[in-house]
Formats: structure tokens, C-alpha cells, sequence
């Protein structure tokens, strides 16, 4: 099963990836004809998730084309309800902002009752690279991209409080790790995930695919939290 963690990571230790005809070469006569086969290969398979879905996990992953988790993690249909954005980042609760990351997160963890929210960061990130490269007078250039990626500006800052010395590239690295942390931090401040948590009906959890060195960092964060007063 996907949803084993341990077998998970081996996929990625191996180096699990998508062949370059899959990814480019194909036409997309091809690629319907690879999905159709899936289709005929896997008939019940699809008839069950015709009639509902119920996956065990919700994933934040980001949208950077050389990690999709469903090949990283080798997810099958159904088994993952999946969110992807710039750097898998994931705001503090606010119902006047990010009201897609919100209603993803209410309807994977309200209705679809999934048991673990997994966030993944990955290397060579663009987003975190740009996050790393905002002025500290907060002068930005974009319209969007600089405003979304500075939900983790408590990842930047720490990073950069912690680690004197590094290089530019080191500091992306650390902080690829830390913004998940602070995405971690940020799903405790929804009330029915703060909630499920501590009724341990859900957990949360942390990881890193490097790509580049074909390694796959998994973590969980060390919660005491109690339920909300009604």
C-alpha cells in the first residue's frame, strides 16, 4: 500500500522517478492511451471510486514540476487528497483570505476524515529561493508570488538567526525545512485540526525530498494539545 510510510520512503531512496518519455516525450494521443490501459487494467478498482472517496492522507506538496507526490510516493487513485501551491505552503486560519487552502483543508479533514496531513518540502525550491531573497525592508517585485511565499517569513527568520555562515544555498536548504515546520504550526490554528489532532483521529506530519541526492526526510511533530473548549 502507498499509505505505508516506510515503503514510502524506500521508493524515494531508490530513486523513484518518471521516465523522460513519461514526463515530455509523449504525445497526448499517447497519454490517453496509457490512460485508457489504466482504465481497462484497473476496472474495479475506478467503479469503487465512482461511487465515493476516502483517502488516508491530505498532502501539501508544491507545485514545482519535478516533484508531483502521487510518483514520488507512488500514490494510487484514491489514496491521497492531494494540495499542491507555491513551496506547499499552508497560511494561519483566516476565513477573509486563502479560502481555497482552507476549504481543502475543512473538506479533507471534516468530510473525508483523512488520518494524516503531510506537508513536503523538497530542494532546489524556487519559492523558498525567492522567500530567501526578499530584502529585509520588505521590498518586493512581484504580484503575487513574493506576498504568498512570506506566509514562512518565521522559517526565514530563523533560519537566518540560527545558522551564521552558511551559504546562500545552505540557508535555502535549512529554511526548504523549517517552512514546513511553520506550515505544521499554522494547520494547529484550524479549529478542526487542532481539534482532530487531539483527539489523535489525525496527525501531522514533516517531510523533505531531495531530489537531488534521492533522500526522503520524514518527521512527526511532538504535540500535547487538548481539545477546544465548546
Amino acid at each position: 500500500m502507498a499509505t505505508s510510510i516506510k515503503k514510502c520512503m524506500m521508493l524515494c531512496c531508490i530513486g523513484h522517478t518518471v521516465s523522460k518519455e513519461d514526463m515530455a516525450g509523449q504525445s497526448y494521443e499517447e497519454a490517453i492511451a496509457e490512460l485508457n490501459k489504466l482504465l481497462r487494467k484497473n476496472p474495479d478498482l475506478f467503479g469503487k471510486l465512482a461511487e465515493a472517496q476516502s483517502p488516508k492522507f491530505l498532502v501539501f506538496a508544491c507545485s514545482d514540476s519535478r516533484v508531483c507526490p502521487s510518483h514520488v510516493l507512488n500514490f494510487q487513485p484514491g489514496e491521497a487528497f492531494v494540495v499542491r501551491n507555491i513551496a506547499s505552503m499552508i497560511p494561519p486560519y483566516d476565513q477573509t483570505k486563502y479560502s481555497g487552502t482552507g476549504a481543502a483543508i475543512e473538506y479533507a479533514v471534516v468530510h473525508l476524515k483523512v488520518e494524516n496531513i503531510m506537508v513536503i518540502g523538497h530542494s532546489c525550491c524556487g519559492g523558498i529561493k525567492g522567500l530567501m531573497s526578499i530584502p529585509d525592508d520588505g521590498t518586493t517585485s512581484s504580484e503575487f508570488i513574493e506576498s504568498w511565499v512570506q506566509i514562512c517569513n518565521p522559517a526565514k527568520s530563523k533560519v537566518k538567526a540560527d545558522t551564521k555562515g552558511q551559504s546562500f544555498s545552505e540557508l535555502c536548504t535549512n529554511c526548504e525545512k523549517e517552512a514546513v515546520n511553520v506550515s505544521l504550526g499554522n494547520l494547529l490554528t484550524y479549529p478542526f485540526v487542532r481539534d482532530a489532532v487531539a483527539k489523535k483521529t489525525l496527525a501531522l506530519k514533516g517531510a523533505h525530498y531531495d531530489f537531488v541526492n534521492g533522500s526522503f526526510d520524514l518527521w512527526d511533530l511532538d504535540l500535547k494539545i487538548s481539545p477546544l473548549p465548546l
